[in-house]
């Protein structure tokens, strides 16, 4: 044992003069015709378990991260598309660094926004007849008014609630699409009638279907078990005066409805009618959204890119570049983005040679050769995500650990918490082996002990431990330890002492010997990525 030192606003949509005279059936015909083609297309049943699969991980549970991972990996297309949109120019502004897992997508882009980007591309993939126009049409607006969403809510309180907002307003116009997927003439003559201007969209649904398309969608949404806080938020507010919401319910049914409407923004090319447009944006949502002209210009501004680089992974952009947006023929949507891209791959600082971040060969404990150019590259990857501001505390803390776990060969490695309520230490987040199961039970008592554990953190030294089976270290392992993980073998425990106090440690085990030690090296690496943990938990 060592130490190691009221303006109507029209939603998205394109020209329709050349709609077809729609046959009208009676409603509960067109609603059931519909539900029923959705229930018997082949791709729409797969989408449906995929979305609710999708939209049941939660970002503040860490076996969800996993998850995510194992589904993308699951399907070689999706892994594909989020990877490029990963490595876009738009997402290359966020981290500098080339992402070639899912994993680290998902740490330095966060577990919210890799999750909605996949419902996005799953969206479009599951969508039959998606390069028909009007479909296709439709699709844009879905995939622009969910990147809307997540830089609205990053101007407000509900930061924490993006990924619900996000795919409220990501599935805010389903009925629209399907409606352009089954019956294409029935949809036409719908919007025909919304573009006159004299009828709102919910009234020229009820003229020409005899229904409300929003109920379809809720419909939809339930058998695919989307959560009923999300399905609530797509019943559009009353066409007068909108009121401040009271309540994040409330909240979200405004945004939704806003982002719907603010979609033909994204990617316009006309500024005189992006004025019209946005005038009429701020005089219904400016006083209840907290927007100005200059706070929206730059909402848009920040979603333009991104919604830019989503399309195109999503296969949507290259075939719509002569396509409008918005109702009026003169406004088209530009998808001219590869000379951004080329400009921005060419002033791209690059960092790291990513040859050099392969594990070349292993000592018998499991432990890369490389394992300080590994550190060094995972406390790279942590120092942007806190530089960027925006990430969640649990994103760094996985992406530190996963960096310490993969750079050292660890089979077990876990952040332990100090939780005052219960005057103990336990375990908040893990990888590894059998890592859930371990979590579960690693904990142990805040009263002093003469243990290796209580030792560490009381005179505030980081342990490397080669083999646990020596006597005398043996003598300090509590019985909890031995009992829980009786084969560990080589062990490392990093203290986390802030004034003297402690407020935990991480830990990290192999069930092999580690007779190599930790070099000198490594454990001022180890000590800086230590060091950027304990600045996240006092920051965040």
């Amino acid at each position: 044992m060592r130490p190691i030192q009221k303006n109507h606003i029209p939603p998205c949509s394109s020209n329709t003069t050349d709609r077809v005279p729609a046959t009208k059936d009676d409603s509960k015909t067109i609603k059931d015709s519909l539900i029923e083609a959705v229930a018997n297309d082949p791709n729409l049943p797969a989408l449906g378990s995929s979305i609710a699969r999708i939209v049941r991980l939660s970002s503040s549970d860490d076996q969800s991260i996993q998850q995510l991972t194992y589904y993308v990996l699951s399907d070689v297309s999706l892994t594909q598309k989020i990877l490029r949109l990963s490595n876009s120019a738009a997402f290359k502004a966020i981290t500098n660094k080339e992402i070639s897992s899912i994993n680290k997508a998902i740490y330095l882009l966060g577990f919210d926004s890799v999750k909605t980007s996949a419902l996005a591309i799953l969206l479009v993939d599951g969508m039959p007849a998606k390069h028909a126009t009007h479909v296709r049409i439709e699709l844009i607006c879905a995939l622009a008014a969910g990147m809307i969403s997540r830089k609205l809510a990053a101007l407000t309180s509900f930061t924490k609630d993006i990924e619900e907002i996000s795919i409220a307003a990501l599935f805010k116009n389903l009925g629209r699409i399907l409606l352009a997927t089954y019956k294409p003439d029935l949809y036409h003559e719908m919007m025909s009638l919304a573009a006159q201007g004299q009828h709102s969209p919910a009234q020229a649904s009820m003229q020409v279907l005899g229904f409300r398309l929003d109920a379809l969608t809720e419909t939809l949404l339930e058998k695919w078990n989307v959560p009923a806080n999300v399905i609530q938020a797509l019943n559009a507010k009353p066409d007068n005066t909108l009121i401040t919401p009271k309540n994040k319910q409330e909240w979200m049914r405004v945004a939704a409805e806003f982002c719907e409407k603010a979609a033909p923004l994204i990617l316009s090319v006309n500024k005189n009618e992006d004025i019209v447009l946005k005038n009429k944006l701020l005089h219904r949502f400016g006083k209840v959204l907290n927007l100005t002209m200059p706070v929206l210009d730059e909402l848009i501004n920040k979603a333009n890119l991104e919604a830019r680089e989503l399309l195109i992974s999503s296969d949507l952009a290259p075939v719509d570049k002569r396509n409008k947006i918005n109702q009026d023929s003169s406004a088209h949507c530009e998808f001219d983005v590869a000379a951004e891209e080329n400009l921005i791959s060419e002033l791209t600082l690059n960092t790291v040679e990513t040859h050099n971040l392969q594990v070349t060969e292993r000592f018998s404990s499991n432990k890369p050769y490389n394992a300080s150019i590994l550190l060094l590259n995972g406390i790279q990857n942590t120092t942007e995500m806190m530089a960027s501001g925006e990430y969640r505390l649990e994103n760094l803390i996985s992406l530190s650990l996963d960096s310490l776990y993969a750079a050292l060969g660890f089979r077990f490695i876990t952040l332990c918490l100090r939780d005052s309520k219960i005057n103990s230490f336990r375990a908040r987040s893990s990888l590894g082996k059998k890592n859930l199961e371990y979590q579960k039970h690693f904990n142990f008592s805040a009263v002093p002990t003469n243990d290796l554990f209580h030792l560490a953190m009381q005179r505030n030294i980081d342990l490397d431990i080669s083999n646990a089976f020596i006597p005398r270290i043996r003598r300090l392992i509590p019985l909890w330890h031995t009992t829980l993980l009786p084969d560990a073998c080589s062990i490392l425990i990093l203290p986390l002492v802030v004034n003297k106090k402690p407020m935990g440690l991480i830990y990290a085990d192999r069930d092999t010997e580690s007779s190599e030690g930790i070099t000198d090296d490594e454990a001022k690496l180890v000590r800086i990525m230590k060091g950027q943990i304990m600045i996240a938990l006092n920051t965040k």
